[in-house]
């Protein structure tokens, strides 16, 4: 039986390629120049010409042009990927001037950090309130093997995947939550990064590429919705804000009528009691300033 699906990626790996130091070579190379030039100018003022001398410099010539088309150079935080008729043969790393068979190509790649802004992009949020996202990342290339060959443009794959990580990421977690029992975009940070930084290893292991840094630079509501989210976050902070104003009023009724009858300093019957927790609960949680009445006649 014959299973259906496509064929698995042939990954790449990178290997040290067979490298030379360019400057024995660039010594190599002018010994051979100034043989070539030697025999060249002895056997032009000689009176008889000799033929071996032309031989040896027709020879240092070729030899020495094939050696010339053999240089490269080699920055900090750069490599070559080394190919023959488009094998792969190895990644140098070494910097300065290098030296390979000239028959060897030399494809360079820059393994140096990479700061990337990404555009801001709408997604939805865990309630399903649209948002706008967008991310900083740190990404550098560890494999040169799988960033040439594995994928068609890995710089462009790099925006791809960051692009596809934010809207999971923010797909997963609501934008707020004002009671903080959940974790949010808005109020988890740290979080929120790290799980962002997790999800994009995972897609750009594929590429030989790791991050080192992320986090979100812009997380907004979407215009169409900004102002009505914008009251019920403040209607949201009000109730919170009553809820805890009428918890700290009820403790201090309790409390002062618990004083009160533990000090005896006034026996009040349940209809007194109930006239009093209305006149504290009016004090303690008006918005207003309270105006006193003083009593100067009797108890009731």
């Amino acid at each position: 039986m014959v299973e259906s699906g496509a064929p698995a990626l042939n990954r790449s790996r990178e290997t040290r390629a067979n490298t030379q130091s360019g400057y024995w070579m660039l010594f190599i190379w002018l010994v051979l120049l100034g043989i070539a030039v030697w025999a060249a100018i002895t056997n032009a003022n000689a009176d008889v010409v000799m033929a071996w001398k032309w031989i040896v410099a027709a020879t240092a010539a070729v030899v020495g042009t094939l050696i010339l088309c053999g240089f490269y150079l080699i920055n900090p935080n750069e490599a070559a990927a080394i190919q023959l008729f488009g094998a792969y043969k190895g990644t140098d790393r070494q910097e300065g001037l290098r030296w390979v068979l000239p028959w060897l190509t030399r494809k360079k790649i820059a393994v140096r950090a990479n700061n990337v802004i990404s555009d801001k992009i709408k997604v939805n949020d865990l309630r399903g309130n649209p948002i706008e996202m967008a991310a900083q990342v740190v990404w550098r290339v560890t494999d040169t093997a799988q960033a040439l060959f594995d994928v068609d443009d890995y710089k462009e794959f790099v925006m791809a995947q960051i692009e596809a990580a934010v809207r999971s990421i923010g797909s997963r977690y609501p934008y707020d939550d004002i009671e903080h029992q959940e974790v949010t975009l808005r109020g988890n940070h740290e979080e929120v990064g790290a799980e962002l930084r997790k999800a994009l290893i995972e897609r750009l292991t594929v590429a030989g590429i790791t991050v080192d840094e992320c986090g979100l630079t812009h997380l907004a509501y979407a215009p169409e919705i900004a102002g009505a989210m914008l009251r019920r976050q403040q209607a949201e902070a009000v109730i919170a804000a009553r809820k805890k104003l009428v918890e700290g009023a009820v403790t201090m009724v309790e409390m002062a009528l618990q004083h009160l009858s533990d000090k005896k300093v006034v026996d009040l019957d349940d209809e007194r009691k109930a006239a009093m927790v209305s006149n504290l609960m009016v004090v303690l949680c008006g918005e207003r300033d309270t105006q006193p009445v003083v009593n100067a006649g009797s108890l009731y």
